[in-house]
């Protein structure tokens, strides 16, 4: 499952949540000093990356739980537990397990993980649980559903703050993809959003265990869960270097060139839709699917859409 960065009083602590909250922390100082840099009051900055982190987290899960293709599993967790079915070994399925560090803290105590079905070659979880569509620090984050809600309460407060909304939104435009950067290494590293098969350069295997291996386990692609997984596509790496990639552009040749407030921001959103449209085809990880499209394509298709309109309107407005 979830791998580790480090352990917190004796518990592990998920990489993928020291990661995320690491680039919002960045990505909030790194907001704050634009501020200052520009005049503007870093302390509704900080204010501001606070809310986004909170608020971001609640959307990113929200979208997860309804558009990535586990909604129901998360409802029968809670209502009748026999329904869900994990593939994964039986080993894995009755080990005895310790909750991370978050866990820890809601009174979780250790356990085995379900009980095996021996008919269904699956896993059974063990316990109830109508909480498990919670647990964000696990993993199971999207990054749309994050940005949804955060833009609307970050208005809101910006609003209230006095800070000029357009120019915060440059701000975003700046930060987020560093952000970004710190949320996939974190994916990298818990295994999650990983690609398809791939033997070219660059291809990366996954140990035995991972999301990776129960995947490519499940379809029939692996002897067993165990076996390390086949080369897939680095699309961890690719967001990361993209998004990289992204900030450096945004902030070295558009920043000091714009014609208009909220252009670095309407660059970022056509730019961060276009990389994603793309590697998402590369994916193999569940995460919705319509008409051949993952909800991440048709999300970024009405973000780069909107993104058209604001920048056709407010420059016309600055002109």
């Amino acid at each position: 499952m979830q791998g580790r960065l480090f352990d917190l009083f004796g518990t592990p602590v998920p990489s993928y949540f020291a990661l995320l909250v690491t680039g919002f922390l960045l990505a909030t100082a790194l907001g704050a000093l634009w501020a200052r840099r520009v005049g503007e009051n870093p302390d509704t900055v900080v204010d501001l990356g606070l809310a986004m982190l909170l608020w971001g987290v609640v959307g990113a899960r929200l979208l997860h739980v309804l558009a990535d293709g586990f909604f129901w599993d998360y409802v029968h967790l809670c209502t009748d537990p026999s329904q869900v079915l994990w593939k994964i070994e039986r080993g894995e399925c009755l080990a005895v397990s310790q909750p991370d560090a978050l866990a820890g803290l809601f009174g979780a105590e250790a356990a085995p993980l379900g009980r095996w079905d021996e008919a269904a070659g699956g896993c059974r979880p063990a316990l109830q649980d109508c909480f498990a569509w919670a647990r964000f620090w696990a993993g199971g984050l999207t990054f749309y559903g994050g940005l949804l809600l955060a833009l609307p309460l970050g208005y809101r407060l910006l609003r209230r703050e006095h800070f000029p909304v357009r120019r915060a939104l440059d701000m975003g435009g700046l930060v987020i993809p560093v952000g970004l950067v710190f949320g996939r290494m974190g994916c990298l590293l818990g295994g999650c959003c990983f690609g398809q098969p791939f033997s070219g350069p660059g291809a990366l295997r996954f140990p035995g265990g991972s999301p990776a291996s129960v995947a490519q386990a499940a379809a029939g692609l692996l002897p067993h869960a165990h076996a390390p997984s086949l080369p897939v596509h680095p699309t961890q790496l690719y967001e990361a270097f993209g998004s990289f990639g992204l900030a450096l552009a945004l902030y070295f040749w558009l920043h000091g060139r714009k014609r208009y407030d909220g252009q670095v921001f309407v660059a970022f959103l056509g730019g961060y839709a276009a990389l994603r449209f793309l590697i998402e085809f590369a994916r193999a990880d569940d995460r919705g699917a319509l008409l051949g499209l993952s909800t991440s394509q048709w999300i970024g298709l009405l973000l780069a859409a909107a993104a058209l309109g604001l920048h056709r309107s407010w420059r016309a407005a600055a002109a």
